[in-house]
């Protein structure tokens, strides 16, 4: 049984609290695409735990980790992530894998990313600087180094030096950088070689044969709809695919093989970086909701912009996605507010548009038009049962499951993990 927990918006909807929920439930947590430009921020026991490459339910004893062949892997956030979860009492030993065949991020990756976003001025993408993309193109550029690469050091090192024959032609005659030595990058790497031989495996294959075996696996993507590479607002967007088709390729397993997926999405919209956004609020709400839900990014610390609840995009991830039911987060953070808004139509060139447009120019240039519906005073933190939520709030979530069109199971009032209400 595999259960694909997918993003419906531009991400950041809370999926790594939903990921340590629902692994109580399962067996293994496999995340499968993506890199270390991921932030799921989990709470537990008034203890925050912010995961970039390594699953959310890896806090649970019994759950195994799987870092999928969809992955990009920089070793030296990897082995920081690790380092800091052993700080936090965190026993990963023998329970934590990576695929042989997921690529590796390195320096180069990431000087070459910040460079060429720079480059592009006023189209700047606003990446996190990580090397995600640049790492990805190497990947289907085919010079692209993976894990079984790296674990083997003269298998490395004669990669190394023709992706960095490359590399720094760039660096020296086009960005006037200076050149990176491949006997330096091998050396500044080398410390997390024997760990890598200990971590790496065949995920495809262990995870088909838990299948066969009736083990639950929980499948977690990175990002969010809007962010995948195809289907999101490119070129506003991530290098991989964070759809739950993603699951298939990013962990080696038949699309038959997926019996559940599940949507989350906050109960507003947020959105990290550049590109468009139509239910964008540009008053002081903005910021009442940014301080509220402490929408600052778990990776670089860079505020989110605050919109209201798009139901157009979300409907579509819905469709797109094939989810089965949906999860609404930080329900708590629209406490106070005398009226919420939520998108339920665009309007281009005065003609209604009731899709998401796969035309980015026409999606930048939308109008919004907007549902209001009353908002709640009362503080919902503490509320452990459905019936007991404000009925603003109930109408709220009705009207939502009734506008993009699947059940809303369960909604989020707070960031513990016992903050969260069945439906």
């Amino acid at each position: 049984m595999i259960t694909v927990v997918i993003g419906t918006q531009w991400g950041d909807e809370g999926k790594g609290k939903i990921i340590d929920t629902l692994a109580t439930q399962h067996d293994i947590v496999a995340r499968y695409q993506g890199g270390a430009n991921a932030g799921h921020t989990v709470v537990y026991n008034n203890q925050k735990f912010i995961f970039h490459l390594v699953p959310s339910g890896i806090l649970h004893k019994h759950v195994v980790g799987i870092l999928g062949n969809g992955i990009v892997i920089d070793p030296a956030s990897f082995f920081q992530e690790l380092t800091d979860m052993e700080k936090q009492g965190i026993d990963f030993s023998k329970r934590l894998f990576i695929a042989q065949n997921a690529h590796i991020t390195l320096t180069y990756h990431k000087i070459l990313d910040q460079i060429e976003d720079a480059k592009r001025g006023s189209g700047k993408l606003g990446t996190t600087g990580r090397g995600i993309g640049t790492t990805y193109t190497d990947k289907y550029g085919r010079i692209g180094i993976r894990v079984s690469d790296f674990i083997n050091e003269s298998v490395f090192i004669n990669k190394l030096k023709t992706a960095l024959e490359l590399k720094n032609y760039l660096f020296q005659e086009y960005y006037k950088k200076s050149i990176i030595s491949v006997e330096n990058l091998a050396d500044e790497y080398s410390k997390y070689r024997e760990k890598f031989k200990e971590m790496a495996i065949d995920t495809s294959y262990y995870l088909n044969q838990a299948i066969d075996k009736g083990k639950r696996i929980l499948a977690e993507g990175a990002q969010g709809t809007f962010l995948d590479i195809d289907f999101g607002t490119y070129p506003f967007v991530t290098a991989s695919n964070p759809i739950s088709g993603g699951a298939c390729t990013g962990l080696g397993i038949g699309p038959k093989k997926i019996t559940k997926v599940i949507g989350v999405a906050k109960a507003y919209t947020t959105r990290v970086g550049m590109g468009p956004f139509p239910t964008e609020i540009n008053d002081e709400i903005n910021q009442t909701l940014r301080t509220a839900g402490n929408e600052f990014g778990a990776t670089t610390g860079r505020p989110r912009r605050c919109g209201w609840f798009d139901a157009i995009i979300v409907r579509y991830a819905t469709v797109l996605n094939g989810i089965d039911e949906l999860i609404i987060t930080k329900l708590d953070v629209l406490s106070g507010l005398k009226t919420i808004k939520i998108g339920v139509k665009y309007i281009y060139n005065d003609q209604s548009v009731d899709i998401y447009p796969l035309d980015t120019e026409i999606f930048e240039n939308v109008d919004v038009e907007y549902e209001e519906m009353q908002g709640w005073d009362t503080n919902i933190n503490n509320i452990s049962t459905y019936k007991d939520l404000p009925t603003a709030a109930k109408k709220y979530i009705d009207r939502i499951e009734e506008l993009v069109g699947t059940k809303i199971t369960a909604v989020s009032v707070g960031s513990a993990r016992e903050q969260i209400i069945a439906r």
